[in-house]
């Protein structure tokens, strides 16, 4: 897959793709509906999305919202055998472009696209003034086609990244991967720790969750893949999401014991599939209590993910 990160003087190959339109956090069920749309051979298949998120522009002091940092957004569309990934930055000029400017300057003049897959709630241009129905009334004028998708249900409730994000936070991620239609995942670097679970026999691989809307914090049953790195590959194991009170520590990071692992996955990217929520952080009298309880949560974990 192809990522440009940008709209103005492309290469004349990257012009001309069919395209879905949004900002795919999760790429959910819904989302993938509307990539599915956009599947129109011979056009190339491309996908055109914002980087920051808007809500990340107009609101950068919020609480971080995202299911999917861009790394892991990319890896996810790849999969769906998305060609051209046009991740456009949003910025002051993208934010000032009213609806008929951005579909005449960003999508007829500059992306060339020839039809554009929108669902029905997306809005778009200054101000979020443009429907989904205006879309499909520019492209008409400036010659090409849009294609408004029906929005996508599941146990009769329509899919959104809010209501996986609910899922998330309140520690079901079975019922997040149903929307989903695939696990929901972490993925990044592999950055230094303090160290401490490798002392008490449980070496972790650490990771950051900056700018990501956090499932409850706890201790999982994951699946973790190994992306770079002589040991690529798909392994299991148990991870520990949240602020290690034990330690006094008040940021929160992600730490992923694999199971029958050995080696170093230091600067190595890793993405971690959240399985099945085994249990809310925990304070212990002393070490030993703490380890006791690290090897229940690993065969708990081992059982999980050997049923599935």
């Amino acid at each position: 897959m192809r990522i440009d990160p940008h709209w103005q003087g492309l290469d004349p190959q990257a012009r001309g793709a069919s395209v879905a339109m949004g900002n795919f956090d999760g790429v959910h069920l819904g989302h993938q509906a509307v990539i599915d749309l956009a599947r129109q051979p011979p056009a190339s298949l491309g996908i055109v999305t914002f980087e920051p998120h808007p809500r990340e522009f107009f609101a950068p002091a919020a609480p971080p919202f995202r299911l999917m940092n861009a790394e892991a957004r990319a890896n996810r569309l790849a999969k769906l055998g998305v060609d051209h990934l046009f991740q456009l930055p949003f910025d002051a000029t993208m934010a000032a472009l009213s609806p008929q400017d951005f579909a005449r300057q960003v999508l007829a003049e500059g992306l060339g696209v020839t039809h554009v897959v929108v669902g029905a709630d997306f809005c778009f241009g200054k101000g979020r003034a443009g429907t989904a129905a205006d879309l499909k009334r520019l492209g008409d004028d400036l010659g090409f086609r849009v294609t408004i998708a029906d929005l996508v249900q599941a146990a009769g409730t329509s899919i959104s990244s809010s209501a996986i994000r609910q899922a998330l936070t309140e520690g079901r991620p079975r019922d997040a991967a149903v929307m989903l239609g695939h696990w929901h995942r972490i993925e990044g670097e592999v950055i230094h720790g303090e160290k401490r679970g490798r002392a008490l026999g449980y070496p972790t691989a650490n990771m950051s969750v900056a700018g990501l809307h956090l499932p409850r914090l706890g201790v999982y049953a994951v699946r973790a893949d190994v992306l770079t790195g002589p040991q690529t590959g798909s392994y299991m194991g148990a991870a520990s999401l949240g602020v290690r009170p034990m330690f006094g520590i008040n940021q929160p990071n992600l730490e992923t014991f694999l199971f029958d692992f050995a080696g170093d996955l230091y600067g190595q990217h890793l993405s971690i599939a959240f399985v099945e929520f085994l249990r809310p952080e925990m304070t212990f009298d002393g070490l030993p209590a703490l380890i006791k309880q690290m090897d229940s949560d690993c065969d708990q974990a081992r059982d999980v993910l050997a049923a599935i």
